[in-house]
């Protein structure tokens, strides 16, 4: 069986050096890593770091939960946040709440059992386990919130900017001519849910757009379910002259209601989402999207995250909020009004 003392005799440095790569606590020069790892590989050596663990109390893990790893988004972050994880020498362990607030909980007690020294956590869209967020944080696990910032929970957090991000959008539909803009929105029970929808009540008000509640229309967050919102809608009489959705499973169900009412986009209506739904090349015609830096998001949040374990953040809870971006394709072109 390989030992540490093997890799380090094949790599031609000391056996300090390979623990220093093996764990990234101490930073090593480029060729001598490269080095250790090639002896590492050709060795299959596999570092106990359950036995390491129970040495130092660290366990060099951090967990993470989202709600659904089906929508593009969070995969994204995910990426993001493992990859910054990597650099410093810990791994990321994803799992998946399913928007559910009892499973959310149960996540968490068994990441705090499996001794993750800290949390990245993408809140369910039910009320937030504020008591048990709290004992966590008491307990010296630090937790950063990603993308959906909670209310009346003083953590760090970084999302995106979706007040403006919402602003991108509808002025950009008002920009092709649309004045009846239809907005559908995931619940409202989520910050960023609500900071989306002001942020296109004032793009409409700066615009001299009079705000008609009845285009303002709520759902969940299950596709299916949104279709049927926006098929009774649709159904009521006059459409809408666009439809803008929040989110990308929102979005989702607008373009199923759209298809079961033989709608065409941007012929009929224009359409634009906050998220990428998926590749773009796979909706005909491309969606207009309001786009959100979701790899930069998730290592801001695990570079946070690292500062708080190894103690170089200290201070108030830090609040990231980054930039969208506006990518114009043919789901929002310019429309004849009548």
């Amino acid at each position: 069986m390989s030992s540490i003392k093997k890799v380090a005799e094949v790599a031609g440095v000391s056996v300090g050096t390979v623990s220093h790569v093996i764990t990234g606590s101490v930073p090593v020069s480029e060729p001598l890593r490269l080095k250790v790892q090639a002896a590492i590989r050709d060795l299959n050596y596999h570092p106990n770091h359950v036995a390491r663990s129970l040495k130092t109390s660290k366990t060099r893990t951090l967990g993470m939960m989202v709600p659904d790893m089906t929508i593009p988004f969070f995969p994204q972050v995910i990426h993001g946040a493992e990859t910054a994880a990597r650099q410093r020498g810990y791994s990321l362990i994803a799992v998946n709440s399913d928007d559910d607030c009892e499973r959310q909980k149960e996540l968490l007690s068994l990441m705090r059992s499996q001794r993750v020294e800290g949390i990245l956590l993408v809140i369910a869209a039910a009320p937030t386990p504020v008591n048990q967020v709290a004992r966590i944080l008491e307990a010296g696990i630090p937790i950063v919130c990603v993308d959906r910032v909670p209310d009346r929970v003083p953590v760090d957090s970084v999302s995106v900017e979706d007040f403006e991000g919402a602003q991108l959008g509808i002025e950009h539909l008002i920009s092709m001519g649309s004045r009846r803009i239809a907005v559908v929105t995931g619940p409202l029970a989520l910050k960023n849910e609500r900071r989306r929808q002001q942020g296109c009540r004032e793009a409409m008000e700066k615009a001299g757009i009079a705000i008609d509640e009845d285009l303002f229309w709520q759902a969940n967050l299950r596709p299916e379910d949104v279709a049927v919102v926006c098929r009774e809608r649709f159904a009521d009489g006059v459409l809408p002259d666009a439809v803008f959705a929040t989110n990308g499973p929102t979005a989702l169900g607008v373009l199923r209601a759209f298809r079961d009412c033989g709608l065409r986009t941007p012929e009929d209506i224009a359409f634009a989402t906050f998220d990428e739904l998926t590749v773009d090349d796979l909706f005909q015609p491309s969606i207009t999207t309001v786009v959100q830096p979701a790899q930069d998001i998730g290592a801001r949040a695990a570079e946070i995250l690292l500062a708080r374990i190894d103690g170089t953040a200290t201070g108030p809870p830090a609040t990231i909020r980054l930039p969208a971006i506006l990518k114009v394709r043919a789901s929002s072109r310019r429309r004849a009004l009548s």
